[in-house]
């Protein structure tokens, strides 16, 4: 990914973040000033919105905020995930060396011998965990 594209990921959260901030202070009453029905009857209708209004405006407000934090982590869950399978991919690698090791020390045994089996079981090794290792270092470069 490139430098700049990162860089506007980061500065249009940022804005966004801010014009958000600006309008609920904008939007709220200030805390200093005292609220224009102190002197009504308890009776009377509260300015402040129902129970329900209240949850509904949370849960908009979350939504809101969940999608603009996963706008933001999106490049960093791909770089994440090229990272995560490079990573799987050397882990593999390790035990390709550890088996083809055991594999090239029992090569006399391939046909015949004591240890036929285990020259078989290091060779399917071998195999199984370079397939895994060239292909997950495979999916990294095509994401």
């Amino acid at each position: 990914m490139k430098p700049q594209t990162v860089g506007r990921f980061l500065g249009v959260g940022i804005r966004v973040a801010g014009r958000m901030a600006g309008q609920r202070l904008a939007a709220s009453p200030s805390s200093s000033a005292p609220p224009a029905n102190a002197s009504a009857v308890s009776g009377s209708a509260s300015p402040l919105p129902s129970l329900g209004q209240a949850a509904r405006n949370t849960a908009v407000n979350a939504g809101r905020v969940g999608k603009g934090m996963g706008g933001f982590l999106r490049p960093f869950g791909r770089v994440g995930g090229m990272v995560l399978l490079e990573v799987t991919g050397g882990f593999f690698f390790l035990f390709v060396i550890l088996f083809a090791n055991w594999t090239w020390k029992l090569r006399t045994q391939y046909a015949q011998g004591p240890d036929h089996s285990k020259f078989l079981v290091y060779a399917i090794l071998t195999i199984a965990f370079l397939y895994l290792s060239v292909s997950s270092f495979w999916r990294a470069r095509r994401k």
